[in-house]
C-alpha cells in the first residue's frame, strides 16, 4: 500500500470527460483510464461521449476498414491497421490516446 497517492496532474483550461463519473472536469482529476480529452473547451468535453459515438459510427461505416486483404481477412492490407486496432474514432477526443 503506497503512502501517498499520486495525484493526476493537469493544466487549467485543459478539459476532460471522466467516463466514470459521468462528468466535465478541468484538470483533470481522474486517471487517464477513465477519461476523455483533452478539450479545448468545456462545451467539447460535455459532447465527448456524443463525439466518440460520431466517429464509432464513421469508423463501422467506412468501407477501408472492411475490404478483404491480401490474406482474405477483413483490414489486413498493408500499411493499415486491423478491425481490433486503433481505427478513426477510438480513443479520445483529439483522436490521442490518454
Amino acid at each position: 500500500m503506497a503512502l501517498f497517492r499520486r495525484r493526476t496532474v493537469g493544466k487549467p483550461g485543459e478539459w476532460y470527460y471522466c467516463l466514470k463519473h459521468r462528468r466535465v472536469e478541468e484538470g483533470p482529476e481522474c486517471r487517464a483510464a477513465d477519461r476523455f480529452g483533452p478539450y479545448a473547451t468545456r462545451e467539447e468535453a460535455a459532447h465527448a461521449m456524443e463525439t466518440a459515438r460520431e466517429r464509432n459510427v464513421e469508423w463501422e461505416t467506412d468501407p477501408r476498414w472492411h475490404e478483404k486483404g491480401a490474406g482474405g481477412e477483413p483490414g489486413t492490407e498493408t500499411g493499415t491497421e486491423t478491425e481490433t486496432g486503433g481505427g478513426p474514432g477510438a480513443g479520445t477526443g483529439t483522436g490521442k490516446a490518454s
